[in-house]
């Protein structure tokens, strides 16, 4: 119904409502600008109301870069249906034509100077109504393609109260997780009595070899849980590979030709092959995984930071055994996600403690070992591809194969993916994994090429996962375009042509070609002149080929004696549709390029055969500010009235193809395993 997206109250108050979470990526200040440009109203007259399930629609998960194509054309159309049955009603009230009223600032008016509110138009129902999609959209923009200030920022940058970690309710307590040492681990006894006795210890909660403890003030709990942990004694099995990639590679795998069965390598062409490789990477979330819950009368309110309210709460009400209706889920932003990071399973911690402390808020955060042990991982991939030239130095056949694990084991619903739910005396298990289909795909996302050639794609989709794995952000798109635009760097070289031409050679995507063009342009690619120790790459992709296409050129600088790697500059062209907030896209591909970068270059997860072995920052190095890129720009084509296409995942695979690219350039040595590290490539360069 339309009264599901937005209310109108008799004061003229106005609610809208989105299923989807603000994450970081700027929706909330997008849809402030959808809804106020066509309801004719100021951004600071409504009020907007994200992801709580007592509130709002179920818009499933905030991934796949989906909010503003969905949410946002939801509230598009539901905004601009709202605001015709406001003229409509205002016609037969003022006795006026409903062409000749004007919509502005809550109130309709005629041109003779009578006007009724909002607040007034609206009773007996007047907005519960079927949703209906609309044709009259405003053409005139006052918000709406203009960079506006982002509403989530001002608290994150002065200290106030921006994320749940920051969420603190009357008689609230805190509580750690003694979480096992590795996958599986059994508790096989611990020495509690100690503990419980500390000053400010409330409870020692435990169910099987779920084991925490609650304290008043939240060192305390820290404090205690370690001396916990120091008592517990744990039953381990040694199952982690050494070798991931010998490992993937022999597992049983489903596969898949999902482009191209028929497509052939010519005889009498020039063949050329590779394979890349991308290991096991994390979300790795400055701010650790945290939530907070209250269980009472037989109900629970949890404030979560999960990218999916409503599946969380199926899940969250087998965990706990009760009606979904008794369980309240409330979206707060996490500080750092972007994929299936431990914010569900936090939920879950907090879900079980609070229901063994009725009446109180329980909060409870993760520590750092915690988190980069136990959060899901995006999956170790290999990718293999041959291609073929021809006499005229074009790409004449291309086969691509891609060996993953799954790219989501979200909680739809179920409490078998919540970590917790595996150490309870009586288990929960985990779904078989299954392979995300296309056209968006998962680790065959991005893997079939937008490029004009003959291309057969295979996906080995392999069910058994070794490490846990699950969403990071792009998801196999990542690694998919960063195999593709390394290869097709590669074959420009062997076919002696420009890479930048080499590629609008092969694309005949009128918007694709657009985007190329502007990002070449831009970066001055066609007059560019090689330093000693520096390069310059380029790269392009569609992302899942139907969202945003970005293209982006970047110069590097590389020290062959350490290996150290630095980013000079990247360029970048974005066409996403309609730009609702240009400014806000500019931030999302520049957090995406950050992101890539700090992939591509430092990330790596680190394991033994039963433990994970990255267990901080030390041991699982990220992009610090030292390697920031020097320069960034990003140029956005806004193209009024298209779709609206999503913009966050799109810099992710181009920025390590074009990283890779630029490496390549500047040194004369192609590396397809990432991360291309100091250690990496001190030993490629020596070679």
């Amino acid at each position: 119904m339309l009264d599901a997206w937005l209310r109108i109250a008799a004061d003229g108050r106005i609610s809208v409502f989105t299923g989807k979470a603000e994450l970081g990526q700027g929706i909330k200040t997008a849809i402030l600008q959808i809804a106020a440009e066509q309801l004719a109203v100021d951004l600071n007259a409504i009020e907007l109301v994200t992801a709580d399930t007592a509130r709002t629609p179920n818009e499933g998960y905030t991934a796949g870069s989906n909010s503003m194509k969905d949410s946002g054309t939801a509230i598009l159309h539901a905004a601009a249906q709202a605001r015709e049955i406001l003229i409509a009603e205002a016609a037969k009230r003022l006795g006026a034509p409903a062409e000749s009223l004007i919509a502005a600032g809550g109130e309709i008016r005629t041109r003779d100077g009578k006007r009724i509110s909002y607040g007034a138009l609206v009773q007996n129902e007047l907005l519960h109504v079927r949703a209906a999609p609309q044709s009259k959209l405003l053409a005139d923009r006052k918000y709406m393609g203009k960079p506006v200030q982002r509403v989530d920022i001002p608290a994150k940058v002065t200290g106030g109260a921006a994320y749940v970690h920051d969420l603190r309710l009357p008689e609230m307590v805190h509580a750690r997780v003694v979480r096992p040492p590795s996958y599986g681990a059994k508790l096989k006894s611990v020495e509690s009595e100690p503990v419980a006795k500390m000053a400010g210890v409330v409870k020692i909660v435990r169910d099987g070899s779920f084991l925490a403890v609650v304290a008043a003030r939240e060192w305390t709990a820290v404090q205690a849980m370690r001396a916990l942990r120091a008592k517990a004694q744990w039953e381990e099995t040694s199952k982690l590979p050494r070798d991931i990639y010998a490992t993937l590679v022999q597992l049983a795998s489903q596969d898949t030709v999902i482009a191209g069965a028929d497509a052939q390598i010519p005889q009498g062409t020039r063949l050329l092959q590779a394979e890349y490789r991308r290991p096991y990477q994390l979300h790795g979330a400055i701010g650790p995984a945290c939530a907070v819950a209250r269980y009472e009368n037989g109900a629970l309110t949890l404030w979560t930071h999960s990218q999916g309210v409503y599946p969380l709460r199926g899940a969250i009400a087998e965990l706990i055994s009760v009606p979904a209706e008794r369980v309240h889920c409330i979206h707060m932003e996490g500080s750092g996600c972007y994929g299936h990071n431990g914010a569900d399973d936090v939920a879950a911690d907090a879900a079980l403690i609070a229901r063994a402390m009725p009446g109180r808020p329980v909060r409870v955060q993760w520590m750092r070992e915690d988190e980069h042990a136990w959060e899901p991982c995006g999956p170790a991939m290999l990718t293999k591809v041959r291609a073929a030239l021809d006499s005229n130095g074009s790409i004449a056949g291309w086969q691509f194969e891609v060996w993953s694990n799954t790219h989501s084991m979200r909680p739809a619903g179920k409490a078998g993916e919540l970590a917790a739910a595996w150490s309870l005396e009586k288990p929960f298990q985990p779904s078989a994994p299954r392979p995300i289909p296309q056209p968006e795909g998962g680790g065959d996302r991005n893997a079939i090429p937008l490029y004009k050639f003959p291309a057969r794609v295979t996906h080995h989709f392999i069910p058994e996962m070794p490490v846990r794995v699950s969403a990071l952000r792009a998801l196999g798109a990542y690694m998919n375009v960063f195999s593709i635009e390394s290869f097709v760097d590669e074959l420009a070289a062997a076919a002696r042509a420009d890479p930048v031409e080499f590629r609008l050679r092969h694309l005949d995507d009128a918007r694709a070609r657009d985007v190329i063009r502007l990002a070449a342009e831009r970066f001055g690619w066609d007059a560019y002149n090689k330093q000693n120790g520096r390069g310059r790459g380029f790269a392009f992709a569609r992302y899942k080929n139907l969202a945003a296409y970005c293209a982006l050129a970047m110069e590097v600088e590389v020290e062959r004696e350490t290996g150290n790697l630095r980013v000079l500059r990247v360029v970048a062209a974005l066409d996403s549709g309609e730009a609702v907030n240009p400014d806000g896209m500019r931030n999302q591909i520049e957090g995406g390029i950050l992101q890539s970068v700090s992939w591509t270059t430092f990330e790596a997860l680190m394991h033994s055969d039963t433990r994970i072995t990255s267990r901080d920052w030390g041991t699982y190095p990220i992009l610090r500010f030292s390697h920031v890129p020097l320069q960034m720009e990003v140029h956005v084509i806004d193209r009024p009235g298209e779709h609206f296409l999503g913009t966050g995942e799109a810099a992710q695979g181009p920025a390590a193809g074009a990283l890779a690219n630029a490496l390549a350039h500047a040194t004369g040595v192609r590396v397809r395993e990432l991360p291309l590290s100091p250690r990496r490539l001190r030993r490629a360069l020596s070679a």
